[in-house]
């Protein structure tokens, strides 16, 4: 079924000469697209990260297509917005509380704003994923690969001045106020390197900034061996309900304090990040499950990272899934996998709908039914799409514009 069904969108994609539509009518599905018009409220504009083209084709039937040329201004917004989103990184913040949405809210926007209330140019937040049952939130932060650095530590500083990991709960686990800082490059100009070097520097500025921070390197950041995240999480006993935090050896900043933790700071190609949920509370099952579609099991999907946890009344396979070297196994390949190049390397990733299906398939065979599939953030292609809409159209506090999407 197209995701399409039943559903009007307005696309403010480009300044336009005119209205322009494409309507697909058929007894099952009904699309209409509308340009945004000088004067259209943003509140009512939304932006769909793929190309009219794979608009017009999801349709069943297609009764007319107008598309009127673009003017000029269209033009030069649309090279801009593609020159910017060569430059761009993006950090998915993930912070140890969720259940204060407006503590959350002003980390977020300490990443745009300066402490005088100014701006930060070329920087927004494209999403908030909120959970309660895990009291931790991820913040979409997208800039340019000179300006990132900047808007991280802002928010880190906020962050570590607001969360308290003394009186912290939540079932998943974490180890620091702010947890995890990963760097990802989103455009073809910013490369491994440029990418590790901002990271062991926000590890530097969050340890130099706020006394009793401390931090563990991973991925290109970890310049010797260059251990992934689930590894130096091993090592720094993260998976653990009650880590030794006199054990923990850090990388940047002193042992540990209780107050502020330990956090992991690093860089890789793009992690997306896919929930899972079962039908059951048997955790039992969900850990089975997990098992069984690992990375490192014999059968697993490739890289995918996850775990098993306890969510509103439910079990929830939780998904790291890492983008790997080259191109996917040929025996999982009966849909693409999304990907992309770094310094002339191809990557790619398993699609969401794949670990869906698998965790679907062995769920059942448990007499488990599925309850749905979450992304926390998005796909690669849509953060860089997205980021360089809102950019284009100065929209720093982009989360919001996001909650105005109605489908």
């Amino acid at each position: 079924m197209s995701p399409w069904k039943n559903t009007t969108c307005l696309l403010p994609l480009f300044p336009l000469e005119s209205e322009q539509s494409v309507s697909g009518c058929s007894s099952s599905r009904s699309l209409t697209l509308l340009g945004s018009q000088p004067g259209t409220p943003r509140s009512l504009c939304s932006f769909f990260p793929r190309s009219w083209e794979e608009l017009i084709l999801s349709a069943d039937v297609i009764t007319f297509a107008t598309v009127t040329r673009e003017s000029p201004t269209a033009t030069a917004l649309r090279m801009s917005s593609s020159i910017l989103g060569r430059q761009l990184v993006a950090c998915l913040l993930n912070i140890s509380e969720a259940r204060r949405k407006d503590l959350v809210e002003t980390v977020a926007r300490a990443a745009l704003y300066n402490t005088e209330g100014v701006k930060r140019e070329g920087t927004t937040v494209l999403n908030i994923f909120n959970d309660y049952d895990y009291n931790r939130s991820v913040i979409t932060i997208v800039a340019s690969i000179g300006s990132i650095r900047e808007a991280v530590l802002s928010a880190c500083v906020k962050a570590c001045g607001l969360i308290n990991m003394c009186t912290h709960t939540g079932v998943h686990p974490c180890l620091g106020a702010v947890d995890l800082i990963p760097i990802y490059p989103l455009g073809e100009e910013v490369g491994i390197e440029d990418c590790a070097q901002e990271a062991r520097a926000v590890a530097q500025g969050l340890t130099e900034s706020v006394q009793g921070t401390s931090a563990f390197l991973f991925g290109w950041a970890d310049s010797l061996l260059q251990r992934g995240l689930a590894q130096r999480r091993k090592e720094m006993g993260w998976f653990k309900k009650t880590p030794d935090m006199q054990a923990v050896r850090p990388d940047v900043g002193p042992q540990p304090q209780r107050r502020y933790g330990l956090t992991g700071v690093g860089a890789s190609p793009y992690v997306m990040n896919c929930n899972v949920t079962i039908n059951t509370q048997d955790i039992s099952v969900g850990r089975s499950i997990a098992t069984a579609i690992r990375e490192s099991t014999p059968g697993g999907l490739p890289g995918v990272q996850v775990l098993a946890l306890p969510h509103e009344g439910t079990v929830e396979i939780a998904c790291n899934v890492e983008s790997v070297k080259g191109d996917p196994p040929s025996h999982l390949t009966d849909e693409p996998w999304p990907s992309f190049t770094i310094d002339g390397q191809k990557y790619c990733h398993p699609p969401a709908s794949l670990i869906t299906a698998r965790v679907a398939e062995l769920a059942r065979r448990q007499g488990v039914g599925l309850e749905g599939t979450a992304l926390v953030g998005f796909t690669p292609h849509e953060c860089r799409r997205l980021a360089e809409f809102a950019l284009s159209q100065g929209i720093a506090e982009f989360w919001k514009e996001q909650r105005r999407i109605h489908m």
